[in-house]
């Protein structure tokens, strides 16, 4: 079954991921047109697909030869995008951040629920070759997890001059915060967060989180300790430059791995060290938009993908309750 689908939005990883993806999945997906804010970047992007660029989101999701919605950046958009496409009936694959108080993600999840439509987050960092092979790893010859050092340093810049995807450091903590419990396999049951403005007159700024979870299989607890933050200045080139930390550690019951996405992966037990070769794998925006068609064609809806991201951000916002009073958080 082929898709038609409407693109809302252009991020910086839209010739780098998206478009590619599209190309190699046209016996999936038609793509009938595309909205951008920016009308040049629209402009330019449709006719590479040979589709009109809309200059109206709401008009371009409701023609009713659109069966799905991409929308790859929300820019000043926000929510919009999802709320129409609930309206129209039409699934949604969200690739744009999902940053919504507790009232908003409330009402989103309901109207999505009444609408019945696919509904897909995009969560990238599982379903990087990396991860996927990780997991497989612990099912076999590593064991469940026991401790996760989680590490990511912003840049404090635009990736590039056209680029109209921003993350905050609420959305890049819900990513890793969704990455650790994803590999854990469940929920934490606590948080602890703290919080450190380097420079206050700058952009140096960092913030960290300790997850706690419940006892797995074998009665072991795993603790997961995430960072993020922007650091080190720009005129320290050198040292950002310099030997830069994994960007997941898992320490095993039976082994250690360390994960640098999409696809490395080294990890060592008893017998020594591995190197995973992954770079054959089909790449993650394929695998992505893969799990999208078969959301869409399913005769069984899925449900967690929305439940999930809006439960990363609620422990997020624990954390950062948790920096603020000094003590940790119980999470529900």
């Amino acid at each position: 079954m082929r898709i038609r689908v409407a693109i809302i939005g252009l991020s910086d990883s839209w010739s780098r991921r998206y478009r590619p993806a599209l190309r190699a999945l046209q016996d999936r997906f038609q793509v009938r047109g595309l909205y951008a804010p920016v009308g040049l970047l629209g402009d330019k992007a449709a006719r590479s697909f040979r589709v009109p660029a809309s200059r109206s989101f709401q008009q371009l999701i409701r023609r009713s030869d659109v069966d799905a919605v991409l929308v790859l950046a929300s820019d000043w958009l926000g929510s919009l995008p999802l709320l129409v496409a609930c309206e129209a009936g039409k699934a949604v694959y969200s690739a744009a951040p999902l940053e919504l108080d507790a009232a908003g993600a409330a009402d989103l999840c309901q109207r999505v629920d009444r609408s019945g439509i696919a509904f897909m987050a995009e969560f990238l960092r599982r379903h990087a070759p990396a991860t996927l092979r990780l997991k497989e790893l612990i099912a076999t010859r590593l064991g469940p997890p026991q401790l996760l050092f989680c590490h990511h340093r912003a840049s404090g810049r635009r990736r590039g001059r056209n680029s109209t995807r921003l993350f905050s450091a609420t959305h890049r903590l819900s990513e890793l915060v969704d990455w650790c419990c994803y590999v854990v396999g469940q929920p934490p049951t606590s948080v602890w967060g703290v919080s450190c403005q380097l420079d206050p007159g700058g952009q140096e700024h960092f913030r960290a989180l300790s997850l706690d979870f419940p006892p797995g299989p074998t009665g072991s607890r795993a603790l997961a300790q995430i960072r993020c933050g922007n650091y080190l200045p720009p005129q320290w080139s050198a040292a950002r430059a310099f030997r830069p930390p994994p960007q997941l550690e898992v320490r095993c019951q039976r082994g250690i791995a360390y994960l640098d996405l999409p696809a490395n992966l080294v990890w060592f037990d008893e017998a020594g060290q591995h190197q995973e070769a992954l770079e054959d794998e089909r790449p993650v925006g394929e695998q992505l938009l893969m799990h999208f068609h078969r959301a869409v064609t399913s005769l069984v809806r899925k449900r967690s993908d929305l439940e999930d991201a809006f439960g990363a951000l609620r422990i997020v916002s624990a954390a950062k309750r948790s920096a603020t009073l000094g003590r940790r958080i119980p999470l529900s």
